[in-house]
């Protein structure tokens, strides 16, 4: 066709109207366009949920560990040879004499009685509580362990020589220690003891310490014939000595039988937890990019029948003068706006479920933003691929086929 000057006029059809035919292409057939963005969708909703909630678990590790300290070691019996291995009695002063390295060391012994609100309450009914002793040498137990008092204040030299009791924050709670007030008491096997603190929460590994009650050692040697044998010691350690501390400590604590003594680093569990959620996470985002390859099949499977389907809707525009270019641009515009919708819904979904899981176990929640973009744009470039074959098959429809009536 020409135009009065002689020039040939051109077809042509501006970016924000293909946008709208595609759109409108889209909007017609809605539960169908609704299915296939949802393919899409928990891809991505799988991709930034994942990453989020390994962030999450990871972040929560990280601060266990900064809470516990990376430079405590805790040290208790081994493996007996001929019989069940004990810690020595002097292991203690041992290694607060030969590993100068070690910053506190404190021991903890236990004793073998029974923690009740008072004396009217069977033993049996301990609620979980047990009973540990420390010495006036042990009186630093809460710096390797990061510990501190809610309430009232923890043993000194005095304390530790008297029935004086500290109590662990489960212990108080359930022997129904709820304030100072009234100097209360509680009753172990018996004897009546002065409750004069109790300690905040341990939300790390010390979950032994949050449910016992802590007395002096000299007093529950006299009342309950306790032992002076450690059942466990707490070192604290530079974080550049630790593993030199760790190599030499079984040594030092009992030079007659270095196996009978175990060392561990608490921490280790949670570094261990973090590695495994980052692998198990990358397992998982590869599945889910598997997920996001079906969907953007699914798509392309979509669009292939959308030009089947629409063959007389293709010839009647390539009459009336659109270009294969048209046509083409249509196709692969319609499958990135199919897709980026699926992306879309894909991120709300993932980033509700990243603050519900957050909610749930009480973690800070983390929000992905760089799998969130990843997804996104994994969205748009699956949609303009998956849809590079059909809009080629409709571009290269001839008209007049295209219009004829299926036989």
């Amino acid at each position: 066709m020409t135009g009065s000057t002689g020039k040939k006029l051109r077809s042509r059809l501006r970016l924000v109207d293909v946008v709208r035919q595609a759109v409108l292409g889209l909007t017609s057939r809605k539960l169908r366009t609704a299915l296939t963005a949802l393919g899409i969708s928990i891809g991505i909703a799988s991709l930034i949920s994942i990453q989020g909630i390994t962030e999450a678990n990871q972040a929560d590790a990280r601060a266990e560990i900064d809470a516990l300290g990376s430079d405590f070691l805790f040290i208790t019996p081994g493996t007996g040879v001929t019989e069940e291995a004990e810690l020595l009695p002097d292991a203690p002063a041992m290694l607060d004499t030969h590993l100068p390295a070690l910053e506190y060391v404190a021991a903890i012994y236990p004793v073998d009685a029974r923690a009740r609100k008072n004396e009217f309450i069977p033993e049996v009914e301990t609620g979980g509580v047990t009973v540990s002793a420390l010495t006036a040498a042990d009186l630093d137990l809460l710096e390797p362990v990061n510990g501190s008092v809610a309430l009232g204040r923890f043993h000194d030299a005095t304390s530790v020589e008297v029935p004086a009791v500290v109590l662990g924050s489960l212990a108080a709670e359930r022997l129904g220690i709820r304030h100072l007030v009234g100097h209360p008491t509680i009753n172990i096997s018996g004897t009546d003891f002065a409750v004069i603190g109790v300690l905040d929460e341990f939300e790390t590994l010390n979950t032994d310490l949050n449910r016992t009650a802590i007395v002096g050692l000299n007093v529950a040697s006299a009342l309950f014939e306790t032992p002076d044998t450690p059942g466990a010691i707490y070192a604290q350690v530079p974080p550049e000595q630790l593993d030199d501390a760790r190599d030499l400590i079984p040594a030092q604590a009992n030079p007659a039988a270095p196996g009978e003594v175990a060392v561990s680093r608490p921490t280790e569990a949670l570094e261990i937890r973090e590695v495994i959620d980052e692998t198990f996470a990358r397992i998982l985002q590869a599945l889910a990019l598997i997920v996001l390859a079906v969907g953007g099949i699914g798509i392309a499977n979509i669009m292939v029948i959308s030009v089947i389907e629409r063959r007389g809707e293709i010839g009647l525009r390539r009459s009336l003068g659109a270009t294969r270019k048209h046509i083409a641009s249509q196709f692969i515009i319609e499958s990135t706006v199919l897709s980026l919708l699926g992306g879309l819904l894909g991120v709300a979904i993932g980033i509700a479920i990243v603050f519900g899981y957050a909610r749930f176990k009480d973690f800070e929640a983390i929000v992905p933003w760089f799998w969130l973009s990843v997804g996104v744009a994994a969205a748009f470039a699956l949609g303009a691929i998956a849809g590079l074959y059909p809009a080629w098959r409709a571009s290269r429809l001839d008209p007049a086929e295209a219009v004829r009536p299926a036989a």
